[in-house]
């Protein structure tokens, strides 16, 4: 989902993530998890389609879901070619959505530093707290 499209190119993109969206829930097939689709991206000649997802679980989960939905889409495509009213009907192709476990991975990083931070403080506030003993300390002895 790299590229700039054009508005037309947006809707068509929309369009296809809705509709493939929408037949993925109607499938029976038990490989498939929790999957959200997060986005496509349509060929300029559109012909062809990026579907991007996201799914929950484990490892195995994850590669069973990408199982079934690639064998799943030729009959995603035949079974939604007339909802799309598109001239030709995107041969579409599944890829799991880096966006979203990029997503954790910055917010896992934030969440360290938070704890850094926070750490960082609270010894600076026992430092703080031991000099102002030291010195009160030094003041008695006077």
């Amino acid at each position: 989902m790299a590229r700039n499209p054009s508005p037309r190119m947006r809707k068509v993109n929309e369009l296809i993530r809705e509709v493939v969206a929408d037949a993925v829930v109607d499938l029976k097939d038990p490989r498939i998890g929790f999957v959200t689709i997060t986005g496509a991206e349509t060929g300029a000649d559109l012909r062809h389609a990026v579907v991007y997802y996201s799914v929950l679980g484990t490892d195995q989960e994850k590669t069973d879901t990408a199982q079934g939905l690639e064998r799943a889409s030729s009959r995603i495509q035949r079974a939604r070619g007339s909802e799309t009213r598109l001239r030709y009907t995107p041969k579409l192709e599944f890829r799991v959505d880096p966006s979203i476990d990029e997503g954790i991975r910055i917010s896992q990083i934030l969440a360290d530093m938070a704890g850094e931070d926070q750490d960082d403080q609270a010894d600076q506030e026992d430092q703080d707290t031991q000099d102002t003993q030291d010195d009160q300390d030094d003041q008695d002895d006077d």
